[in-house]
């Protein structure tokens, strides 16, 4: 075999180790694409990845009812483990959270914030990822 088709098939065998362990990316680069899991009407308006590849936590918004939505994703989603999203006015000191051992997604939990920023987090397996004050609005 010549170098050139080796060179070929190492870089597609890298690329296929990549996109395993990457699960369903999105375009936008999130560690995982959004599920759909706050509804229909919902939008994604903001997102974080966690450190170590480990998931994303989405954000979204419904006009239609001026609430916001927070979904904490795995990436590789192969097992259950404790993951929590939670979400918040910002200012308010009581947080709404979904938090238990699961193997796809924490959440949804939902907050009327309609002209009020938002505080919102989710975490799983030490890694974490959200914002404080937020998508005022």
């Amino acid at each position: 075999m010549n170098k050139r088709a080796t060179l070929a098939i190492a870089g597609a065998a890298a690329m296929t180790s990549v996109l395993a362990f990457s699960g369903t990316a999105s375009a936008d680069s999130a560690n995982v694409a959004y599920n759909g899991a706050c509804g229909s009407g919902y939008s994604v308006v903001n997102w974080k990845d966690m450190q170590y590849r480990l998931g994303t936590v989405y954000l979204t918004y419904s006009h239609a009812t001026g609430k916001n939505c927070v979904v904490t994703i795995q990436t590789e989603q192969k097992y259950a483990n404790e993951m929590v999203a939670k979400i918040r006015r910002t200012g308010s000191s009581s947080w709404i959270v979904d938090k238990g051992d699961y193997r796809y997604y924490a959440g949804p939990v939902y907050v009327n914030a309609a002209g009020s920023c938002v505080d919102w987090y989710g975490s799983y397996l030490g890694g974490y990822a959200g914002g404080d004050a937020t998508n005022c609005g």
